[in-house]
């Protein structure tokens, strides 16, 4: 690859990932506003905001800095979230992928618990080690997001600690203010174990979906 992030389409059983685009904006709104009850720290557009969003996402990824996806439910066909790789580093004096983010990551209401997020992030954790062979993956979030951190310790993510003051706030009402984010990473060496504890995860969801 490139010094530019590039995400492939990234496919699995249950979901499609598809690098973003505006033909996923209908259906975006759509899921943007079947249940914000999650999204108190995290930036998910409004409907009638959902085309800015996107145009922002792809500024973004024109920089190389960031590979936005739709997160598009195969049993429907309709995207129902979106996620990115994010924040590439480069091995010195390489086009060699040394570490990447995972991040910008929301799912409709009544997609969370499908299988649908952990399917993702196998694909995305999958690709990141597999493909581009990197030595760290990493994710981080609203410190104050219990629900989240949770999450992505549930992942095999180990928490590494709290950056203060380290990106802007996506709570409402914090337009202009500085959130401390927590973060956390799965490293190569700790893959193998993360991949069987997202597939494990992963079937049981389904199961219980």
């Amino acid at each position: 690859m490139t010094n530019k992030l590039e995400g492939p389409t990234l496919e699995g059983a249950l979901v499609r990932l598809e690098p973003l685009g505006h033909h996923h904006a209908p259906d975006l709104a759509v899921a943007a506003e079947e249940d914000r009850g999650s999204y108190a720290f995290t930036w998910v557009p409004r409907a009638h905001e959902v085309g800015r969003y996107i145009d922002a996402q792809l500024e973004r990824a024109a920089t190389g800095r960031l590979a936005p996806y739709a997160q598009v439910a195969k049993a429907t066909g309709r995207a129902v979230g979106a996620t990115a790789y994010w924040d590439p580093r480069f091995w010195p004096g390489t086009e060699r992928l040394c570490a990447v983010e995972i991040g910008f990551t929301w799912l409709a209401g009544p997609a969370q618990g499908t299988g649908l997020n952990v399917e993702s992030k196998l694909l995305l954790f999958g690709h990141a080690f597999e493909e581009w062979d990197v030595a760290r993956v990493d994710l981080k979030t609203d410190a104050r997001n219990g629900r989240s951190r949770a999450a992505i310790e549930k992942v095999g993510a180990r928490f590494e600690g709290v950056l203060r003051n380290w990106s802007q706030s996506w709570a409402p009402g914090e337009d202009g203010l500085l959130r401390d984010s927590a973060v956390f990473s799965v490293i190569a060496q700790e893959w193998p174990d993360c991949r069987s504890r997202l597939e494990a995860r992963l079937k049981r969801e389904v199961a219980g979906a």
